[in-house]
């Protein structure tokens, strides 16, 4: 505590002061936490004080709020792209991230304990940024992107998170992330780069008392079809939520399980018995190889490809389809989706239609992605379709009485096969 405490006093975040009037100061607390490196072992123990931002009040103690953070599939082709340049890598914490915003709004919090002084009625009039505050994120942001952006760094308009940097023969990228994703582990040879959350799935399965159970070879049992009817209701449903949406972390490495967390994900607000089943046997599933990740390999070839299909009318509850697709630079899995569609298809080839227009927008994003990172690609990217009647669409500008009413699917796909 005494650490934190002087860290915050040198870098000026506050200033004692009387209470001016018409302002009401935030509260603060003490948050305790033991940080772990990504295997596991325990890195140092933590004090932190953070304001009570949920007593600020909108449009006195803080206007804007949202602040950019990096997409997994960008450090997924960032990696990818240095696996196969043989780019130096390296990562970086920045400590006290959230003090390094200047605070521009007048915001006034009541002392921390190890502050207060008998008899004195003061406050801390806060200068800059301090964890907890609804625009301590954005205020990091922001000063950090103004600092680099003076060093010369482009900041891309693709993911606001890259910065990027030439100079001569010599090229650099940033990537902001969140401190969450030091849960992943990476570990580089000569061979490649390779991804994985092992650590994180044996935590898992520890918590739920599952890692002596026999593995699955399956995620999902074939031609399951859950619904939000079948079976009773569970007592706990937070269980049940926990376990999802830890699940739903684990889809950064992997891919194999997005469809069944995705189904799983249907019933967070009133999960029944057999979701909680389905979740359990994903579970013995991961036990089979919880080491399983992303493998990068360092190969020349980075030229996009794209896979996508859908089924038709598999939900049972709404009978919307369901698009899968993925995406990849190289031979390296970079961009994967499971989603169920926002409309119900008249056709199969509707449903493909669908899935296909999802794919273009995708790799058209890569696109710029990776002309940010000095990739040039001069070759178009194939997006492989397993629907005929979908594929037909696709080459035959005609817009069929039964089809007319996906034209602007159809004008995207178009365009994107047109221009390559």
């Amino acid at each position: 505590m005494s650490t934190e405490l002087q860290a915050l006093e040198r870098n000026n975040t506050w200033e004692m002061v009387p209470l001016s009037p018409g302002h009401k100061p935030i509260g603060c607390r003490w948050v305790y936490k033991i940080k772990y490196h990504s295997d596991g072992t325990i890195e140092r123990y933590k004090a932190r004080l953070v304001a009570k931002g949920y007593t600020q009040v909108a449009g006195i103690d803080y206007q804007e709020t949202f602040s950019p953070t990096a997409k997994l599939t960008t450090l997924r082709c960032l990696l990818t792209v240095a696996a196969s340049k043989n780019w130096y890598i390296h990562q970086l914490d920045v400590h006290n991230a959230f003090l390094h915003g200047n605070l521009q709004e007048e915001v006034y919090m009541t002392p921390p304990p190890g502050l207060r002084r008998q008899g004195e009625n003061l406050v801390c009039r806060l200068r800059k940024s301090i964890y907890g505050l609804k625009q301590a994120s954005r205020n990091w942001f922001s000063t950090f992107t103004a600092t680099v952006k003076s060093a010369g760094y482009i900041q891309s308009k693709a993911d606001y998170s890259l910065f990027t940097k030439s100079q001569g023969n010599k090229f650099t990228a940033i990537l902001i992330y969140v401190d969450d994703i030091l849960l992943t582990e990476f570990s580089r040879s000569k061979k490649g780069i390779f991804m994985s959350q092992r650590k994180y799935a044996l935590d898992i399965l520890q918590d739920t008392g599952l890692t002596g159970v026999k593995p699955e070879k399956f995620p999902m049992e074939q031609n399951l079809k859950l619904t939000d009817e079948d079976g009773e209701l569970l007592h706990d449903p937070s269980r049940y939520q926990r376990l999802v949406g830890r699940l739903i972390y684990l889809t950064v490495t992997r891919p194999d399980i997005v469809y069944s967390v995705r189904t799983l994900s249907q019933f967070m607000n009133t999960p029944r018995k057999p979701h909680w089943e389905a979740a359990l046997r994903v579970l013995r599933y991961i036990k089979g190889s919880p080491g399983q990740g992303l493998f990068l390999p360092s190969e020349n070839n980075l030229t996009l490809s794209a896979f996508c299909d859908s089924d038709w009318g598999g939900c049972r509850m709404s009978r919307r389809s369901v698009s899968g697709y993925c995406v990849f630079l190289g031979s390296s899995l970079i961009s994967w989706k499971s989603k169920k569609q926002t409309n119900v298809s008249r056709l199969s080839a509707e449903a493909e239609y669908r899935a296909m227009a999802n794919t273009c927008l995708e790799l058209t994003w890569l696109r710029y992605i990776l002309k940010d990172l000095k990739v040039e690609l001069d070759k178009p990217a194939p997006l492989f379709c397993d629907n005929q009647a979908a594929l037909y669409i696709v080459t035959n500008p005609v817009f069929h009485e039964r089809t007319k009413h996906i034209e602007i699917d159809c004008h995207i796909v178009r365009e994107k096969f047109k221009l390559g």
